[in-house]
């Protein structure tokens, strides 16, 4: 299968990327960058070159795969309105893709957060939240999975707050981030909360297995860990980076402080029993070991 992924050089998408050739997929990635192309080229990708906003590009370039993987998202978190933004580039470049590939019965894969919900783990069925500062996310999604009534067979990987690799990533990773420039390893909340979480390696298996498999119009769970307590991974991130552990003010996590603060732990139990994904790498605290200073 030829696939086209957007996204395809972040933590996420270097895995996936990696996990298409290596089970004899042939790839091409989006890349707005010198560096970007170098990097997909010598993974053994063909670079395909452009920003997430030059629709006609991802229009051309889904036309001409056997399925599409969506990943690409901007990593400026760093207010309110760059969020906003992001989302909206996000869900211009789904649409796109989408509309390349009505009609066709080809596989299209798209992102998302996994959904919280009171009092108990999140599941697959659970609807995505259509209010807060991730909204504009999921109703990007449910119109990609509509799509499913128009030829596409179309899935959605739901992911953990923290997809991580080697130590970074996801919202463990900007914990780090924040400890390194503050020399404080701060918790919002009561850091009871707790948080998912799955090996960027592990994800790009379900990816896998979802664009060679999943039925159209469906959604599954890329977690590995219900539910890591959110003062157990600040505790690993002070002792590594040798600074102290103490509560913080929410706002100290700017746009993410409300997601930051809340209790959703999710479980995976029904996408590992019906795909065959079966997480096999080290879970987040473990690899929390890998920060350095």
């Amino acid at each position: 299968m030829h696939v086209f992924v957007t996204g395809g050089t972040g933590t996420i998408g270097t895995a996936v990327v990696a996990e298409l050739l290596a089970a004899g997929h042939a790839v091409s990635a989006l890349a707005r960058s010198d560096r970007s192309a170098a990097a997909l080229t010598a993974a053994g990708a063909n670079p395909v070159r452009g920003a997430l906003t030059d629709l006609e590009t991802l229009r051309a370039a889904a036309g001409d795969a056997d399925g599409v993987v969506s990943l690409a998202f901007s990593n400026d978190f760093s207010s309110p309105d760059a969020l906003a933004r992001a989302i909206a580039e996000e869900s211009a470049a789904m649409a796109a893709l989408g509309e390349a590939l009505v009609g066709s019965d080809r596989p299209f894969v798209v992102v998302s957060g996994t959904p919280w919900v009171a009092g108990r783990p999140s599941v697959e069925t659970d609807p995505l939240p259509l209010e807060g500062p991730v909204a504009g996310r999921a109703r990007s999604v449910l119109a990609a999975l509509d799509l499913a009534d128009r030829g596409v067979r179309v899935s959605a990987i739901r992911l953990p707050r923290t997809v991580h690799a080697d130590g970074t990533g996801g919202f463990a990773g900007i914990l780090t981030e924040v400890a390194r420039s503050t020399g404080v390893a701060g918790y919002p909340g009561t850091g009871e909360q707790r948080w998912p979480a799955v090996h960027a390696r592990d994800a790009a298996v379900l990816f896998r297995l979802a664009l060679e498999g999943a039925p159209a119009g469906t959604a599954w769970h890329a977690v590995a860990d219900e539910g890591d307590r959110v003062r157990d991974i600040v505790e690993v991130i002070g002792r590594r980076l040798g600074v102290p552990v103490q509560r913080v003010a929410d706002e100290t996590f700017g746009a993410f402080a409300p997601i930051f603060a809340m209790d959703q732990p999710a479980s995976g139990a029904v996408t590992q029993r019906t795909l065959g994904w079966q997480p096999t790498h080290p879970s987040l605290l473990a690899d929390l070991e890998n920060v350095t200073q």
